[in-house]
């Protein structure tokens, strides 16, 4: 098991300490980056009462963004595995 490393993320206007693992630093940092960029977009295109609601809204934008690139993944799954079968029909015929 890899050491884990105390990091400090700010979460809309709450800070966190949490420990990861020093590979998955930059992912996180990454995604608080995008959720606090949605955070602010929020702010500035809807009426909230605090700030709970605009992560509330961006934690709804995020399951759904996963969701659909998990579906679009699995399509092109099942899309590569479609042509490598036509090929070998293709190949047998």
């Amino acid at each position: 098991m890899q050491e884990l490393i105390p990091i400090n993320v700010l979460i809309g206007d709450r800070t966190y300490r949490i420990k990861i693992e020093r590979k998955d630093e930059e992912m996180v940092r990454k995604t608080l980056k995008t959720i606090n960029d949605k955070i602010l977009e929020f702010k500035t295109n809807f009426a909230g009462k605090d700030m709970q609601d605009y992560v509330a809204m961006v934690l709804l934008w995020f399951a759904t963004q996963s969701s659909d690139e998990d579906q679009n993944t699995s399509n092109s799954s099942i899309n590569d595995i479609i042509r490598k079968i036509e090929l070998q029909l293709e190949k047998a015929l």
